[in-house]
């Protein structure tokens, strides 16, 4: 027994090291890691300038609370909200937190409880963000979830309106459904959520807990369809491996977040705080973003020339660098035929390849990765 609650099926390689897009398990042996830590390293493994910071803060202080100012929480703050569009931050540990966060806030500015979010969403793990969560394996086991949460098929309009009253306090949403399958919103669906919203006095609130922090091409996946939500939340990407977590909200929420309202011990570490400034400072430069989008139309269209005589891929979506394959039947036993091959892979729902490989990963490793894809699905499903 290893002493670890056994919640997570492990993989069998153990790392040793890891740097840029490659990590070396304890056996040497190299892999080209296109997980990206599940979308939180964006600038591949140990990028210099956020160990840089991390370095520079470490030699300061580690931790003090959030009872004392301070100034580089203020400067990650305002970089986040204006990346964003938005006025506001609160800071905590993880997307899961940021969710919290998110409809405690929605709940108390309107007064209303009930909210609506979509079948094949994650949303995170801890009790209400898992009741926010529209897919039933999430939830097995823990008995009744919060009740007023409710569940409608995504990019459905028609189901939606039949849901919407001046009870909702929120419709809550990812702009891509990244655990659920790599679903992408379709413009006018998500165009008219933000009206509905408007209409019947709810917030809308978009989770860019994966698609955030330049993943998709933009700082946030919303800014893809000029969107304006009332409240974001972030986290992976945000602090290149440190842990942290945001709730981004418009001016008018301030208030209903006062003293004693909301709060976190470790949210807003300092160590977390100069990890996040020197990623944002790297990932929001506009030369940058524009590398991802270019990145990312290469990839999609090599899968989609490499892979277009395999039959069991149904269908290759995506935006930027958050991108799904999505095969015939599940792919858990291809994900350990890829990591033999030297590929770091993930699966989204039962059946979609996810590939979220660092923002800085080359053409050359994005020529290697896709090669083992290919490879790997011919020796598997076509000579086999």
């Amino acid at each position: 027994m290893s002493g670890l609650f056994p919640t997570y099926a492990r993989w069998e390689v153990e790392p040793a090291k890891a740097i840029g897009s490659y990590l070396y398990d304890k056996n040497d042996k190299k892999y080209l890691d296109f997980t990206s830590g599940i979308g939180v390293c964006n600038l591949g493994h140990q990028p210099e300038a956020v160990k840089k910071a991390v370095q520079i803060q470490l030699d300061q202080f580690w931790h003090v609370s959030n009872l004392f100012p301070q100034e580089k929480q203020v400067l990650a703050a305002k970089m986040l909200a204006d990346a964003a569009g938005l006025e506001a931050v609160f800071f905590a540990n993880s997307g899961a937190e940021a969710n919290e966060g998110a409809i405690k806030l929605a709940r108390k500015a309107t007064g209303r409880t009930k909210i609506i979010t979509f079948q094949q969403s994650f949303h995170g793990r801890t009790f209400a963000t898992m009741s926010a969560t529209g897919q039933e394996k999430i939830k097995e086991g823990y008995g009744n979830m919060l009740e007023t949460f409710v569940y409608v098929p995504y990019n459905d309009i028609t189901s939606l309106k039949a849901e919407m009253s001046h009870e909702v306090a929120a419709i809550m949403l990812e702009v891509i459904q990244g655990e659920g399958g790599i679903h992408v919103g379709e413009e006018a669906f998500l165009k008219e959520v933000e009206n509905l919203c408007k209409e019947y006095g709810a917030l809308f609130v978009i989770d860019e807990i994966q698609t955030g922090i330049g993943r998709t091409g933009k700082p946030f996946a919303f800014q893809q369809y000029d969107l304006s939500p009332d409240i974001v939340t972030s986290a992976k990407g945000l602090g290149s491996g440190f842990p942290i977590g945001a709730v981004i909200g418009t001016e008018k929420l301030v208030k209903f977040f006062g003293p004693g309202s909301h709060g976190s011990t470790f949210g807003g570490n300092p160590v977390s705080i100069s990890a996040a400034i020197a990623t944002m400072e790297e990932i929001f430069a506009p030369e940058f973003l524009e590398s991802v989008v270019q990145k990312g139309e290469y990839t999609k269209s090599l899968l989609e020339q490499e892979l277009k005589d395999i039959s069991v891929v149904k269908e290759i979506r995506g935006s930027g660098l958050m991108i799904g394959v999505e095969l015939q039947h599940s792919v858990g036993s291809l994900l350990k035929d890829l990591r033999e091959s030297g590929l770091l892979a993930l699966l989204a729902g039962e059946n979609v390849l996810r590939l979220l490989p660092p923002l800085t990963a080359t053409e050359e490793q994005i020529n290697e990765a896709v090669h083992i894809i290919k490879a790997v699905l011919h020796k598997s499903y076509i000579t086999a």
